[in-house]
């Protein structure tokens, strides 16, 4: 674990790691030598001269002034230790997140992120602040204190020393078996805030449904698997931390008898037995400690672990020499790819002009949200290529697509912060005229005009004090301040209201103008000015062209042209 630290900390913070290692080593060595000096001490005070007493009273003085100054200083050292590892870490999660490619997140990541950038990182910083000085003190300064009873009684020395590797056996056994226990705990615990997170956004929709009972069976089951983890994990730990207080008595019994059996034999004084008998028993309880730290120890290496599998994970490659586009046109070229072993696009071939709006449409599953997000370069494909301006998206590099690529999702996520913030998101220096114009193009200008505060007004974690069409609104305003040459709407409009869904079918036809617009389309008025279908099933292109020309021709089109007619023309009557 130390040394994994030391790799976290990198060449600027190691040195202050050896300081606190040294800092600990000195405190626990010096307690040890003070705690021995007790038996030249007892055995001065029974002799009969017991003014010789002054010399070991002194050596254990000094040693305990040693090791409380050197406590004193690694305890700040730690805490100064565990806050650059903590800082470390979070720095270095950020690095990794930010260049991750965005396919890497969903929800369930993003949850299992939240914890390893608090829960998992907190118990490595632990380590350095907590947990090292206590684990010091249970082994160095029993090993100090058995290699000093060699100088008074070879033989009760050496019961002990050979009790350290029996101790230390059942030490690993026990946090072996909570290290294999943590993995599971991890899923239980990680479920059941996903559960109770679950059950609590989604009271409106199981009280209207009456499904408050199905919502709470789910959470109790997610919570009592946790809880029966955790009984496993205690019950299953148990014995091996139990066994190792168990053993330390028994060397502690051992040496008793043996040292009570020399004293009969008058090869040991009484003195010394009772000075080694102390000492000993003085650090029975730092020893059982360190045993149980030992298991916490083995916990915050699975959470570094884990921290560093994020970290590790693997990223995009970049361009050595990114190259940039001249002009905006997108073509997919024979494109192929899979989600694992499953291929979700076979053979995608189309091109995308650099002015239009160019629709996708297919039954759920077919591959548009994955074409759309390629685009993006959420991933690589396995198979042909992405290019836009003749160029493969991935010599363009990260920082050359992103202010070419704009994408607003169907679902939107605005940061607790105003309107306007999450709106200059998409260009941190716009003005302020560019901003309102986007504002009144993305009909986000009446919204505001309706807000407590205006542009000031907080909007909340995720948005949640703005509705979905308005939450709509702020997105499209982002990707029109962005101002990229490409915009790519995923299903942006399935669920607004009619009122929504107009203001936004304007700024798309606005923005289908000078910008390549990807549309993944539900309405008909968004299918019907499209410039350019392309139908989608199975992961392939079985249709592309207008509207006009598609709708007459038998097939995926035309069945979902009629679908969506019915559909539209689908009305309640009042019951006579």
């Amino acid at each position: 674990m130390i040394r994994q630290l030391f790799a976290v900390l990198g060449p600027a913070h190691t040195p202050a790691l050896r300081r606190l290692s040294a800092l600990l080593i000195a405190a626990a060595l010096s307690q040890g030598i003070a705690f021995a000096t007790l038996v030249p001490l007892v055995r001065a005070l029974l002799s009969p001269d017991p003014a010789s007493a002054w010399a070991p009273l002194g050596g254990m003085v000094v040693a305990a002034s040693v090791a409380v100054v050197a406590q004193f200083i690694a305890q700040r050292q730690g805490f100064r230790v565990g806050s650059a590892v903590a800082r470390r870490l979070h720095h270095r999660l950020g690095d990794a997140i930010a260049r991750l490619p965005l396919g890497w997140f969903n929800p369930a990541r993003v949850g299992e992120l939240a914890r390893t950038s608090n829960q998992r990182v907190m118990a490595v910083m632990t380590v350095p602040a907590h947990l090292l000085r206590p684990l010091c003190n249970g082994v160095v300064s029993p090993a100090a204190a058995i290699a000093a009873m060699y100088l008074f009684d070879w033989r009760l020395a050496l019961v002990m020393t050979l009790f350290a590797p029996v101790l230390a056996l059942v030490a690993k056994r026990a946090s072996d078996i909570v290290q294999r226990s943590d993995s599971a705990r991890d899923e239980a615990m990680v479920e059941s805030a996903n559960r109770v997170v679950e059950f609590t956004r989604n009271q409106p929709v199981l009280r209207a449904f009456g499904q408050e009972g199905r919502g709470r069976r789910l959470l109790d089951e997610a919570l009592r698997t946790r809880r029966d983890v955790d009984r496993s994990m205690i019950w299953r730990s148990l014995p091996g931390l139990t066994g190792f207080g168990f053993m330390v008595r028994v060397g502690f019994a051992v040496m008793l008898v043996l040292g009570v059996a020399f004293v009969m034999d008058d090869t040991l004084d009484v003195p010394t037995m009772l000075a080694v008998t102390v000492l000993v028993a003085r650090f029975l309880e730092p020893m059982t400690v360190a045993a149980d730290l030992s298991a916490a120890l083995r916990l915050s290496s699975n959470a570094l672990n884990e921290v560093n599998r994020v970290i590790q994970e693997p990223t995009l490659p970049e361009p050595v020499t990114p190259r940039l586009p001249a002009s905006t046109e997108v073509e997919f070229d024979g494109v192929g790819f899979g989600y694992g072993e499953a291929a979700v696009l076979r053979d995608v071939s189309f091109r995308m002009p650099a002015r239009g709006l160019t629709a996708l449409v297919g039954p759920s599953g077919s591959g548009k949200t994955t074409i759309a997000r390629l685009l993006a370069r959420f991933w690589d494909v396995d198979a042909g290529a992405v290019r836009i301006g003749g160029i493969p998206v991935t010599d363009i590099g990260t920082e050359g697509l992103t202010p070419l690529v704009s994408t607003v999702f169907q679902d939107v996520y605005l940061f607790d912060g105003t309107v306007r913030d999450n709106v200059l998101l998409g260009r941190p220096d716009a003005s302020e005229d560019e901003l309102r114009a986007a504002a009144t193009l993305a009909g986000l200008d009446e919204v505001v005009a309706e807000l407590p505060e205006g542009w000031e007004t907080t909007v909340g974690e995720g948005g949640t004090r703005l509705s979905g069409g308005q939450r709509q609104r702020v997105s499209i305003a982002r990707a029109l301040v962005k101002d990229s040459p490409i915009v790519v709407l995923d299903e942006a409009t399935a669920s607004l209201d009619p009122e929504n869904d107009a203001i936004i079918q304007a700024a798309i036809s606005t923005l289908a103008k000078d910008k390549a617009l990807l549309v993944i389309a539900h309405r008909l008025n968004t299918v019907t000015s499209a410039d350019r279908i392309l139908v989608l099933d199975e992961g392939r292109i079985v249709q592309q062209g207008g509207h006009h020309e598609l709708v007459d021709v038998p097939g995926p089109y035309q069945e979902f042209w009629r679908s969506r007619s019915r559909a539209k023309g689908w009305r309640l009557s009042s019951a006579r």
